[in-house]
């Protein structure tokens, strides 16, 4: 992270907190680079940090709870916060000071409410309600509540995914199951609550004997086994998403309840299951999750073979209940496991990449336990199908075909022709963003290179050529992450090589940069800046608001067309641009630096700061469609700083030449009474010296090898943005280098021009002091009148 970046975080950190005054942001700056530390946080570093907070928090329990709660979510980098945390409970100062703000925003907050509150009264009741009426309509409340608990949030979630989904597939709605599915709870497979399908009459089975017993038991089992209540077991409402609760008959003999209650969370967890199915096979849950529910139900099939099979032997009367244990106790433990995963992706909320991040965490979870592991991996490709078949598109075609929202990569609606106006690359930084929950956490480390590959190609297919990768191959789940990584460099290179091959032949982008950014904006062509400074140099000594743009503009053609940058192809792309503020005032903005000098700017009276010509002027290069990829308004905007900055140089240096020129004339007279031209001389002789130095070691000490190396690694380039992006001249010629080296050429080369302007003999060539006398002779009466009356009038000013 750069240190201007770093400056502008901590701003932004202070300004949330309110903390004013002080010394700023400097000295955070300083403590923040001298103890970055990139710590590694690991599971035993992360468990001690928990058991540190818990220690030092004043409700562990809480603390815990809500810790187990995240991590059944699959919540990302929560280890790594933790272990923050924990670092931050060792800072007493921090947490003085956190606490602090903590209690006066409290106190804010109430003085808000206190002043916005208003007072209820609960107007009395003219009629009383019976004991007997109350009981009666909390029942019916009660019931209502069973009934409608889940539909009402499950078709509220249904509706605000399907509104955004639509939302951002305008004109392509997506697919809807209709009203009957879900008004029909029977077709779903879970226990029906509140209502009772059965007409036979419940004989007490407390007055049975204990064969009898365990045959009712049984029966009841093998129904509440597949969602359906029993005479003797029933299922209990739910209340959210917790887990399916039953009711047994409490005159049940204890030794047959006992082995019941084992047998239970087989059908707890059927339930569970049945319901993710249900839910999770709309579409608007995404194609992951729809994958994930077919292969749960592809299991389910196999679990009811197995009720199927019980209940044959158990209408020939060979099932008991310890038989029925046995032969259930293999298919608890699968169940159990798709019950735990229905239940985290519950929490999580989890859609797409986020799915299969929990998918393959649980499955690297179970690596002791070969049966639950293998079940994962069925589990983790069956969903993960979709995902790659988008991710296919993505990589080898540069499409992206995601009508849920669930793939890593998002689009964005953005006009290619505007690239060139903006100062930021909106195309490579907002077109397509990722979207950091939907990366698969077996994709995290090839996510930017997964990026990148679609882009290029997007790039190619947006300029009319069809493109296909011809090291095309299916990707399928694994857990050997090299299969990943080997498949997505092969598409990644031959995306980068199809660009450059297309920006470089086609569009020219070298002869772009070495004959129109190198010529113009590092001021390469010598004869072209001769010409241009001669024939704009009056023109631009005017305030900015005076100059005529047009005039600038033909001369600018003028000037083309007479030196040898009239061979130039692309010399109509170069135009004039007069900025509004000057080169200091555009750095400091474009570093977003709260500095002194900045505010003083900002808040200065517009009379104050005009600008001349010389200051505002600089070039502009229409770039098209794609070279504005590379060469974007960011890029153009370093070019033209560079630029500026060189220009005042050249146009100082032309200033003192001028003065040279006329000090030459002085040396035709007497000079014993001028001694001061000696010392003048030498100070010009030395601001000159100074100058050209400066600009050889910009030009041919900086800019020249920095130049070849970036031709060098064009031709072996497979990212052109970002060696362009690298091409900085800036650091070396100290524009950006700190606040303090920004401003560091501007008082050295201000004082060169007012020297100037002192120096100039043109109109003083016949006088040098009136006291002493003129070179041409002494001075008359009137003269000495003259010159009288200006030094009164400078005493007054």
């Amino acid at each position: 992270m750069s240190e201007f970046r770093i400056h502008h975080d901590v701003n932004e950190l202070l300004s949330l907190l309110r903390v004013h005054g002080g010394e700023g942001a400097e000295l955070y700056i300083e403590l923040l680079q001298k103890n970055r530390t990139p710590y590694v946080t690991t599971s035993v570093s992360a468990h001690s940090a928990k058991v540190k907070i818990a220690e030092f928090s004043r409700t562990p329990e809480d603390f815990l709870k809500k810790y187990d709660e995240l991590k059944s979510k699959n919540t990302r980098h929560l280890d790594s916060l933790v272990y923050l945390l924990s670092k931050l409970t060792e800072d007493k100062e921090t947490l003085h000071y956190l606490q602090q703000n903590a209690k006066e925003r409290a106190e804010l907050a109430a003085n808000a409410a206190t002043s916005s509150s208003t007072s209820f009264s609960i107007p009395s009741s003219t009629s009383k309600m019976s004991l007997q009426e109350l009981e009666e309509l909390r029942k019916q409340l009660g019931s209502v509540t069973a009934n409608s608990s889940e539909a009402k949030p499950l078709e509220l979630t249904r509706k605000i995914l399907r509104d955004k989904q639509n939302k951002k597939n305008s004109g392509q709605p997506i697919p809807v199951f209709p009203s009957w599915v879900y008004e029909r709870p029977a077709l779903i497979g879970d226990f029906l609550i509140g209502t009772s399908l059965s007409t036979d009459t419940t004989v007490p089975i407390g007055t049975l004997p204990l064969a009898s017993q365990e045959s009712m038991i049984v029966e009841d089992l093998l129904y509440v086994l597949i969602g359906v209540d029993g005479r003797y077991i029933t299922a209990q409402a739910l209340v959210g998403r917790q887990n399916r609760a039953f009711s047994l008959d409490p005159n049940l003999d204890l030794s047959i309840k006992e082995l019941v209650t084992r047998i239970l969370p087989v059908a707890a967890s059927y339930s569970a299951v049945t319901r993710f199915i249900e839910e999770k096979s709309s579409f608007e849950y995404g194609q992951v999750n729809h994958a994930l529910a077919a292969a749960m139900r592809t299991l389910i099939k196999e679990y009811m073979i197995l009720i199927t099979q019980l209940e044959h032997l158990q209408r020939q009367g060979l099932l008991s209940l310890q038989k029925l244990w046995f032969y259930i106790q293999p298919t608890m433990r699968t169940l159990e496991i798709l019950a735990s995963l229905a239940t985290s992706v519950d929490k999580g909320e989890c859609m797409g990449g986020s799915t299969l991040s929990l998918l393959h965490d649980k499955t690297f979870n179970y690596t002791g336990d070969s049966q639950a592991q293998e079940l994962c991996l069925y589990l983790t490709k069956a969903a993960s199908v979709p995902y790659f078949e988008i991710l296919e598109k993505w990589i080898y075609r540069g499409i992206i075909n995601d009508p849920y929202s669930e793939f890593m990569v998002e689009e964005h609606e953005l006009q290619k022709e505007k690239i060139q106006e903006d100062y930021n690359d909106k195309y490579w930084d907002q077109r397509y963003t990722v979207v950091q929950q939907q990366i698969p956490s077996f994709l995290q480390k090839m996510a930017d290179k997964i990026l990148s590959t679609g882009k290029y190609l997007n790039v190619v297919r947006e300029c009319g050529r069809d493109v296909t990768c011809p090291v095309a191959k299916e990707v399928i789940y694994t857990l050997k992450e090299r299969a990943y990584v080997e498949q997505i460099e092969k598409a990644y290179n031959y995306a980068s090589k199809v660009l450059l091959d297309f920006l470089m032949e086609e569009k020219e982008l070298v002869a772009h940069l070495s004959r129109s950014i190198k010529h113009y904006f590092l001021m390469d062509q010598g004869d072209f800046f001769v010409h241009f400074m001669d024939l704009t140099e009056e023109e631009l000594k005017k305030p900015v608001d005076d100059i005529i743009t047009t005039r600038l503009e033909a001369l600018l053609e003028l000037a083309l067309r007479m030196s040898t940058a009239n061979t130039d192809p692309f010399k109509d792309d170069l135009k004039i641009d007069l900025m509004p503020h000057d080169l200091i005032t555009q750095l400091l903005r474009v570093l977003a630096i709260e500095t002194k000098q900045e505010k003083a700017i900002i808040s200065a009276d517009p009379t104050e700061l005009t600008l001349s010509g010389l200051e505002a002027f600089s070039f502009d290069y229409i770039v098209k469609w794609p070279l504005s990829l590379i060469i974007n308004r960011k890029a153009l905007t370093r070019y033209q700083m560079l630029f500026r900055h060189m220009f005042y140089c050249k146009h100082v240096e032309r200033q003192l030449c001028n003065v040279w020129i006329s000090n030459k004339a002085a040396k035709q007279f007497s000079l014993h009474s001028a001694k001061w031209f000696a010392g003048a001389f030498t100070l010009r002789q030395r601001m000159l010296n100074f100058v050209q130095n400066i600009q050889y070691y910009m030009m041919f000490e900086v800019m020249e090898p920095t130049w070849h190396i970036l031709e060098k690694n064009l031709k072996l380039v497979s990212e052109v943005h970002k060696s362009n992006a690298q091409f900085q001249w800036l650091q070396p010629c100290a524009l950006p280098q700190g606040k303090e080296r920004a401003v560091t050429m501007s008082p050295l080369l201000c004082p060169c021009q007012r020297f100037t302007q002192s120096m100039k003999l043109d109109s003083e060539m016949e006088r040098l002091t009136l006291e002493h006398g003129t070179m041409l002779g002494p001075p008359t009466q009137e003269e000495r009148a003259e010159e009288a009356a200006k030094k009164k009038l400078t005493n007054k000013v």
